[in-house]
């Protein structure tokens, strides 16, 4: 009986300890891939898409996207994979990994490859066409033209330093019987055929492309070879035309820059060589720009802490004094040191400091940035760059001093093959950037797109050289500037002619170059006043 009883007992406990079990759901922890390195391909944190689960590789057009080593791939603390996350892989089609831990996350990689190519011939009218799906280029050259005088000036069809065409581009010749040629392109293990063709056409001369700035027009023109070949514009609905033989000559045509337009204004253009002459062309030169504050005159403070604007409902420049605030110390500031002749009464100084509490703490570099200063992580700061801005100045100038110190703290991380050691010069620096950067992609705001994080600053590092940016200016000093002194930092422009516009300028002071990786001398302070842009 008292077995009996036992039984009865157990048994329903035990099925209701197994309901209870069951019933219990498992924690969710999601595994997300943090970053991936690699030999000959890039992955920022914009190529991550967490939401999608899906990572795009960007590899250098000299990688065989069947061969792709990846040396480095972080995933979220505790997250495994059913198999190897690194080594050499086909990414000819894309590669997907399970990750998980308590659930599963199914992660796709894929590569992205843009190979530049080109075909050019002398006496070249406009661009060529590229059919890609078809491997084929065809130059066009003017009327009339004798086709076996026709030479190759530039041919690319395959990865740069690696590719080889057969038969020899500068021995290939062209008639009216075959105006096309097939050669045959090789790179890595493969082979390609490729057709290159020449075609006449009835334009002689013609203006492929204007680009109008504030106070001067760039335009490219192809047309025949002559020796009286030039430009003419003036004012739309003015009767004086202007006229200039400066040019560049080009393999299809010429180049010109029309320095001395005026702001804002339309413009009739017109190309002519020989007795040749382009349709007009009509272009509107853009409008002057210029920065806020650039004398430093408006300083705030609120809470202690010091803010380079005068209302803060309206901010324009940031400093890290909001980051340094928490252990008291203040790296930028405005001082009654102007530079001799100012209109203003004060300039802004940047103070390279190690900040700390009881001794723990890091090296801060003074700086002066446009955008705003987001937010701390922890000893770490999060900032937002740039402010709205179309324009297309040729130079910053600046007036600066600046003292520089010897290195006195390293951090941990620091920028690839720096080299940098205590005892080196410290680096003031100055940049300038104009770029069309999108704030959904760059991680910041519509005003201030791009967010540097110094927590994880070897993937948000600003790039002078990434996709977005347009154009780039630097200054660079480890030596003593011991008294004011002008500084104009030219703007150099990736690509004069290039369709797209900047949407935000960029401009960043240090007083320690190296200040995001915690690296740079206690000794080094920097002064800054009287920004202008020249255009």
């Amino acid at each position: 009986m008292k077995k009996i009883l036992y039984i009865l007992i157990f048994v329903p406990c035990l099925f209701m300890a197994s309901c209870i079990q069951n019933d219990v759901p498992l924690p969710v922890k999601v595994i997300n891939v943090l970053s991936v390195r690699g030999d000959g391909f890039t992955v920022s944190d914009n190529d991550i898409n967490r939401q999608d689960q899906r990572v795009l590789m960007h590899l250098d057009e000299t990688i065989d996207v069947r061969n792709v080593n990846i040396t480095e791939v972080k995933i979220t603390e505790g997250g495994l994979s059913d198999r190897e996350l690194t080594g050499t892989f086909d990414f000819t089609t894309p590669q997907y990994f399970k990750l998980y831990l308590y659930q599963d996350y199914i992660w796709k990689f894929e590569a992205q490859q843009v190979i530049e190519r080109y075909f050019n011939v002398t006496n070249q009218i406009g661009e060529s066409d590229f059919i890609e799906s078809a491997r084929l280029f065809c130059a066009h050259v003017p009327k009339g033209t004798d086709l076996s005088k026709v030479k190759i000036t530039s041919v690319k069809l395959g990865p740069r330093d690696i590719t080889t065409i057969s038969p020899d581009p500068s021995t290939i010749t062209f008639s009216e019987e075959n105006p096309s040629v097939e050669v045959v392109v090789s790179y890595f293990d493969r082979e390609e055929k490729w057709t290159l063709a020449v075609e006449e056409t009835e334009i002689a001369i013609q203006i492929v492309k204007a680009v109008a700035w504030e106070k001067s027009i760039r335009l490219r023109v192809a047309a025949k070879q002559s020796d009286n070949q030039g430009i003419r514009f003036r004012v739309k609905n003015t009767e004086t035309w202007t006229e200039t033989k400066n040019l560049k000559a080009t393999s299809g045509g010429f180049e010109c820059v029309l320095e001395g337009v005026y702001e804002d204004t339309e413009y009739e253009i017109q190309a002519f060589s020989g007795s040749d002459e382009s349709a007009l062309t009509t272009v509107k030169t853009g409008h002057i720009q210029d920065i806020e504050n650039k004398g430093f005159e408006q300083w705030m403070t609120k809470n202690d802490i010091i803010y380079p604007y005068a209302d803060e409902a309206h901010p324009y420049w940031a400093t890290g004094n909001v980051g340094s605030a928490i252990v008291g110390v203040t790296l930028t500031e405005g001082i009654g040191e102007q530079r001799p002749d100012s209109s203003g009464a004060l300039c802004a100084r940047l103070t390279s400091k190690f900040a700390s509490v009881f001794g723990v703490g890091k090296f801060a570099a003074g700086n002066l940035y446009l955008g705003k200063y987001v937010r701390n992580d922890g000893t770490n700061g999060v900032v937002n760059f740039g402010r709205p801005f179309t324009a297309h100045p040729k130079a910053l100038r600046i007036w600066m001093k600046y003292k520089c110190g010897v290195i006195d703290y390293v951090g941990a991380k620091q920028p690839v093959s720096s080299g940098i050691k205590k005892g080196d010069k410290d680096v003031g620096t100055i940049y300038i950037a104009l770029g069309n950067w999108d704030h959904n992609i760059y991680g910041g705001t519509e005003e201030s797109p791009i967010q540097i994080a110094t927590k994880i600053i070897e993937d948000t590092a600003f790039n002078p050289k990434g996709e977005a940016v347009i154009a780039y200016g630097e200054l660079s000093l480890s030596e003593d500037v011991t008294a004011w002194q002008q500084f104009d930092i030219p703007v150099v422009y990736y690509d004069e002619f290039t369709d797209k516009q900047p949407t935000h300028i960029v401009i960043t002071c240090s007083s320690s170059r190296y200040g995001d990786y915690f690296t740079g001398s206690t000794g080094s302070v920097m002064w800054l006043d009287d920004f202008e842009l020249i255009y």
